[in-house]
């Protein structure tokens, strides 16, 4: 395994001292067994990120096995009272969540919500799209958008779990549309294959979800693709922005790591470190490349205050959109 700058500078020192080297500086994993716990059923943007992770971890050595578990359900909701309550204090599990678990903590008034996991790191940002099935009424965004205004409760949009990010991104569009972000007629979905299901089988008018969980039934033209939700265009696909189309609204989804309650701080350290090194191997670098991902990397305490920060607003927002 090829060691970083400091990590040899490192290895070679402690050689030099007679000091014992740590495992992943021996050319051995630095975690034997890595639990990978994901709150969402198979197939969305959570278990997609947790399956990246195992890819680059087991490409470079950081992992011997990494077994999942999927419990899916509310945004997270369902999943994360049993990681809470069954990890307490373990430090070779990590969670993967992000912005739709906030919202889906508010929305569902859950007594347990992300504030009760310990913060690793955040990883990636991506933004929403905007797509409507090819055999459906709608074809463009003109279409959609004079729908919206006539009456939003005639248009179904599929996306995640009540309150997350694909459900905010619905709301604003409606306010900035001048509509009452309470009459949006939002369908939401455990995870991303039921919502691609229900979009592609003319269940629903519209979806909104993450440009990687629609990638695949677009390039098949089973989606039409209308819109993004960030704030620039998503490098090598030609879409529009909200605000390029007149409606002022960016929001993206950011997706991240996090340990159980309860551990100590050299198990904290050592989930830092792992996730630190993840993210600089090649094999992470191009998974971002081909999900469309933008790198959001953040550990430690700066991770902390910007999670709060963003508790913080989602909660003014949703109460604003009649959210929560």
């Amino acid at each position: 395994m090829t060691l970083s700058k400091r990590d040899f500078l490192f290895s070679g020192a402690a050689a030099g001292l007679g000091l014992a080297l740590p495992a992943w500086a021996q050319g051995k994993p630095q975690f034997d067994t890595l639990n990978m716990f994901v709150p969402a059923a198979p197939g969305g943007g959570w278990d997609g990120t947790a399956r990246a992770i195992e890819r680059a971890a087991k490409a470079h050595g950081l992992v011997g096995n990494m077994p999942f578990e999927n419990v899916g359900g509310a945004g997270g909701m369902v999943g994360l009272p049993r990681f809470v309550n069954q990890r307490k204090g373990q430090g070779n599990v990590l969670m993967v969540g992000g912005s739709v678990m906030i919202g889906a903590g508010i929305a569902n008034k859950s007594p347990v919500t992300i504030k009760n996991v310990t913060p690793i790191a955040r990883l990636t940002e991506e933004a929403g799209v905007i797509v409507v099935p090819s055999n459906g009424k709608i074809k463009t965004w003109k279409e959609l958008e004079a729908a919206l205004k006539a009456n939003p409760k005639a248009v179904s949009v599929a996306g995640g779990s009540a309150g997350g990010t694909d459900h905010l991104i619905l709301g604003m569009m409606l306010k900035a549309m001048g509509k009452n972000p309470r009459d949006a007629a939002y369908v939401a979905f455990a995870g991303g294959g039921p919502a691609n299901a229900a979009i592609i089988g003319g269940q629903v008018s519209a979806g909104i979800s993450g440009y990687s969980e629609f990638e695949e039934q677009i390039k098949a033209g089973r989606m039409i693709p209308l819109a993004v939700s960030g704030k620039s265009r998503i490098p090598g696909v030609n879409l529009p922005t909200l605000t390029e189309l007149g409606v002022n609204v960016s929001e993206s989804n950011w997706r991240g790591v996090f340990a159980a309650p309860g551990i100590n701080d050299a198990q904290r350290n050592a989930l830092i470190e792992f996730v630190t090194r993840l993210v600089a191997t090649p094999t992470w670098k191009q998974e971002l490349e081909t999900r469309k991902w933008v790198s959001a990397f953040m550990t430690e305490r700066p991770f902390e205050r910007d999670l709060a920060k963003d508790i913080a607003e989602k909660e003014v927002l949703m109460k604003e959109l009649g959210l929560a």
